[in-house]
């Protein structure tokens, strides 16, 4: 059954696509919603088009989003919407950014879809049903060890104050993993966990509508979603560690600095 709703969610995402890769590279209007916190006219658009899309085809779900915060109904169903993840990226024309959009019923993720316009990458999953890039199932890596493998991380906006607190995991990270990145589009960089592209992935402060359409391809691929204590990520602001599974347990001891 929940096909139906991957499918609504894709077609959004693709519309949203054709916009962001018809604009980038383009003079853009930008905004800022705090220092280093942007918004452009992008994202304003294809949050619009991607709202149209869902309320047209489901007009009792209810929709939370990033540039906009909708009442809500108290619906079981909730859309969660990022329509440009990585927008201070698409601002400078880096070009890894991406399309977010998750449903959840009673609190749990069931569908999820991100869409890298720039690639023509389109990343699916459906709860029990498996990720997909593309129509090609997703499976994680099989690295068993931290030395062994890449991870992704990603700094919240606030990093300026206390930089060097907030660096800490990053610079204990860095002794114990072949090699880090930092990219900038959390949605995308969940997915390549998924694709076995890296082997994980931890932020400190991350939004559901950043998260929550990739994390279910995490585990639908065969991987692990936490918080750095192991309990499950909260439908709210929250820390978020993803993994291939066989190190989740000394990535999560590594990000607690208990080794």
């Amino acid at each position: 059954m929940n096909w139906q709703y991957v499918a609504a969610a894709s077609e959004a995402a693709l519309r949203a696509g054709e916009i962001q890769r018809a604009r980038y590279g383009q003079q853009i209007e930008v905004e800022h919603k705090g220092t280093i916190n942007l918004v452009t006219e992008v994202d304003r658009q294809c949050e619009a088009i991607i709202v149209a899309a869902l309320r047209e085809r489901f007009p009792k779900h209810d929709l939370i989003t990033e540039e906009t915060r909708p009442s809500r109904t108290g619906s079981r169903f909730v859309w969660f919407v990022d329509p440009l993840d990585g927008t201070t990226n698409f601002a400078h024309g880096y070009p890894c950014f991406a399309v977010s959009i998750a449903l959840t019923i009673d609190g749990e993720t069931v569908a999820g879809v991100v869409y890298d316009a720039l690639r023509g990458d389109l990343f699916t999953a459906e709860r029990g049903a498996g990720a997909f890039r593309n129509g090609r199932r997703l499976r994680v890596s099989n690295a068993p060890e931290l030395i062994e493998s890449l991870l992704i991380t990603g700094f919240p906006y606030d990093i300026h104050q206390e930089t060097a607190a907030k660096l800490r995991r990053f610079s204990g990270m860095m002794s114990r993993a072949r090699a880090i990145r930092r990219d900038g589009a959390a949605a995308l960089d969940l997915c390549y966990v998924a694709a076995g592209q890296a082997d994980g992935f931890w932020e400190d402060r991350l939004e559901p509508w950043d998260m929550l359409a990739a994390n279910l391809m995490v585990e639908e691929a065969g991987g692990r979603v936490s918080r750095y204590d192991g309990t499950p990520v909260r439908l709210e602001p929250d820390e978020i560690a993803a993994s291939n599974g066989l190190l989740h347990t000394k990535l999560l001891a590594a990000l607690r600095l208990e080794e």
